[in-house]
């Protein structure tokens, strides 16, 4: 079993190049049937997230593997290559471990990377594509997760995204409670925005969404009006601060849209958080005048806020994430042995029906009992010990030691 995962990450890849890597929830199981059905992967699973996209793989050819993720996104190999890490056997259990628990999220302990990789665990069963070795790296991953966060304070004075986001209009406004907030998209990350702006009591809350049944549900938690994205061109000039994080694979609010926008609204500027990949807005609109645009990469800076008091609690982290490394690697160490243990029954078993056999048909005709248990038990002990003294008389001086070594380990023997 060689477990492999490599990928990008918000680290080691900008923003272009991680919204080209995505994985739609629509095609996630295509994708998983693609990569373990034409190519020597036994196992895998794709976590796709706004500042990640990572695959775990059971495989003994992971360049294969890692071409793939860029064939499948039809780019270029050398496009990929400098942003992509490669992470073999403990290196690949470390840093799963290290993102469940907060610990690589560029929000230091942020929870919600944990339901992510819940999420890319059950595509991988229901694509059918999760086996034992992963099974039981995720089972790991999630105890580790959970341990750190009850054990440590790493997730103390974390600022998510979503806070970000409503400290940043505050910046701008000073005080939102005379602005008016359009939401598009009716996703978790949306949830936690609304559910921050709304704590600020802003003048109006809309949220927009493909299907108008969506943008209810989470209205009527927020007593907000819910709107279709249809309804965007003529509902953007009313709206101060909009905040985005859809799905879709095309940007939802072109250049040509904003400009119209703007000019309705006689040049009051809008305030916009795109917090999509891929993104939700043009790049183009960043041009405009009257426009403050931020993506997920600019609230960086805000989101390290409070980072210097949990850096205590990662070093406890770490120490908690290299036990379990070490406890997860003696697993499967066991679990390579397991086809040299099989073999070794095997090979004793036909030992032993061989003998029993010829043992059966010495009593059938008519040997003395005792004499043929005496020579079953002959038979088998020679037939054990045959190979390993034939080897031990016939090796060389260079490794005669070792043998000895290993043969008084195995057969626990104490020479005087």
């Amino acid at each position: 079993m060689q477990l492999f995962a490599f990928g990008v990450n918000h680290h080691t890849a900008p923003l272009d190049m991680r919204e080209q890597l995505t994985f739609p929830e629509n095609v996630m199981e295509h994708a998983l049937h693609d990569l373990v059905g034409h190519n020597p992967v036994k196992e895998a699973a794709i976590v796709s997230t706004c500042n990640r996209t990572e695959v775990y793989c059971s495989t003994e050819k992971p360049d294969v593997a890692m071409r793939w993720l860029a064939d499948f996104h039809r780019l270029q190999a050398r496009e990929l290559d400098p942003y992509l890490y490669k992470l073999p056997r403990e290196q690949a259990v470390k840093h799963a471990f290290r993102v469940a628990s907060g610990l690589d999220s560029m929000v230091l302990g942020e929870p919600q990377i944990l339901g992510q990789l819940k999420s890319a665990v059950k595509s991988a069963e229901h694509a059918g594509t999760l086996g034992m070795l992963l099974h039981k790296l995720f089972q790991r991953t999630f105890f580790v997760a959970k341990e750190v966060r009850t054990s440590t304070e790493i997730g103390a004075n974390s600022v998510s995204m979503a806070a970000a986001a409503a400290r940043l209009a505050e910046r701008i406004f000073g005080d939102i409670g005379e602005q008016r907030v359009l939401f598009i998209g009716a996703g978790e990350m949306i949830e936690l925005c609304a559910s921050h702006f709304a704590a600020r009591k802003p003048k109006r809350i809309t949220v927009a969404n493909r299907t108008i049944e969506r943008a209810e549900a989470l209205s009527s938690r927020f007593d907000a009006t819910a709107i279709t994205l249809s309804d965007l061109p003529e509902q953007l000039p009313l709206h101060d601060i909009v905040v985005t994080c859809t799905a879709s694979p095309l940007p939802i609010l072109g250049k040509g849209m904003m400009e119209r926008a703007i000019k309705a609204r006689k040049h009051r500027p809008i305030f916009i958080v795109d917090l999509a990949v891929p993104r939700d807005v043009e790049i183009e609109v960043a041009e405009l005048d009257d426009i403050f645009l931020y993506y997920v990469d600019d609230l960086s800076e805000i989101v390290k806020e409070g980072l210097d008091s949990r850096q205590s609690a990662v070093a406890q982290a770490e120490t908690i994430i290299d036990s379990n490394v070490v406890d997860f690697m003696r697993w499967v160490a066991t679990r390579e042995s397991v086809p040299t243990i099989r073999a070794l029954r095997d090979q004793g078993e036909r030992y032993r029906r061989h003998e029993l056999a010829r043992a059966s048909k010495l009593l059938a005709n008519g040997e003395d009992p005792q004499k043929v248990m005496e020579s079953l038990s002959k038979g088998l002990a020679n037939k054990f010990l045959h190979i390993p003294s034939s080897t031990l008389n016939h090796a060389s001086a260079d490794e005669r030691d070792d043998l000895v070594e290993l043969i008084n380990r195995l057969y626990q023997l104490h020479r005087s």
